[in-house]
């Protein structure tokens, strides 16, 4: 889902070569290339046929639930394995590698807005193999700036879809959503990070660990009741949950982040009211 956003947000300024392997996506607009990431000598050649400057890895299994319907071996090979030879191939060609890695693997009970030296305790097999990636880059060579991320929002493109945009869906089609009240994250938009990782690909920041987050602390029930503010929805469809209520396999209840680092380097953040008005002026939804 990010992916299709940063094709869109660094090819205004960058020659890119963009990897896909069951979903095309947006990648089909641009200069692309298919492969599954744990063909090694595919993307050996993906690297030296390019010679990129920057590697950007948002390839994963990407979260608790889909890593929990796979076998596990495949998981690692995915999250960890192929990241350790990302970082092998980036340090090789001289480039240097942006990684998405969590939030999630912060602990999730230990107060909130959490810095980059908190305690980590990942409670699934998605986190855990996410940290395993950043041990593996940090192992490898020195030339990294790992992000933490934070809950993304936002609308998906090309038949893509997160939580926030069912719920949107929904409301839209005067039908009811069931929103946690008790998982506090500090969520960011999918435009606002194809943005930041943009400005930070200029920077010449290295062997950081930050964290990759909006502003502001707060949970799915108010992430939507916001965007029924604004947008017009019916608040009244809108129904209070737990995650015990919803039977949520692991129940992390605040990773919410500060973001004092990553303004460190010059970034600014729009608040998330600002950010649901980028939303719904409909930039890049029907690209």
């Amino acid at each position: 889902m990010l992916g299709q956003y940063l094709n869109l947000e660094l090819s205004r300024k960058h020659e890119i070569l963009t990897q896909y392997n069951n979903n095309v996506g947006n990648c089909g607009k641009f200069n692309s290339i298919r492969f599954d990431i744990t063909d090694y000598s595919r993307l050996e050649g993906a690297f030296s046929g390019f010679i990129p400057e920057i590697v950007i890895h948002t390839a994963a299994v990407s979260n608790p639930e889909k890593a929990d319907l796979l076998p596990k071996d495949k998981v690692y090979d995915v999250n960890v394995n192929a990241t350790a030879k990302i970082a092998e191939l980036s340090s090789k060609f001289n480039a240097r590698l942006i990684y998405l890695s969590t939030d999630l693997v912060y602990a999730g009970y230990r107060g909130s807005m959490l810095n980059e030296d908190a305690k980590l305790i990942p409670h699934s097999l998605y986190a855990e193999t996410k940290l395993m990636g950043e041990v593996k880059i940090r192992e490898t060579f020195d030339n990294y700036l790992i992000l933490r991320t934070a809950l993304q929002y936002g609308f998906g493109l090309n038949g893509t879809a997160n939580n926030f945009h069912l719920a949107y869906g929904s409301l839209k089609n005067n039908k009811p959503v069931k929103l946690f009240t008790d998982q506090y994250r500090s969520p960011l938009s999918l435009l606002e990070s194809a943005r930041i990782i943009g400005l930070l690909a200029e920077k010449d920041i290295r062997k950081e660990m930050v964290n990759f987050a909006g502003a502001e602390r707060l949970n799915r029930y108010e992430m939507i009741e916001i965007l029924c503010e604004m947008a017009g929805l019916d608040k009244s469809l809108l129904i209070k949950t737990t995650m015990e209520e919803a039977g949520l396999e692991y129940k992390v209840r605040d990773v919410s982040l500060s973001t004092e680092k990553l303004l460190s380097f010059g970034i600014n953040l729009l608040s998330y009211r600002d950010s649901i008005k980028q939303i719904l002026s409909g930039e890049f939804n029907n690209e």
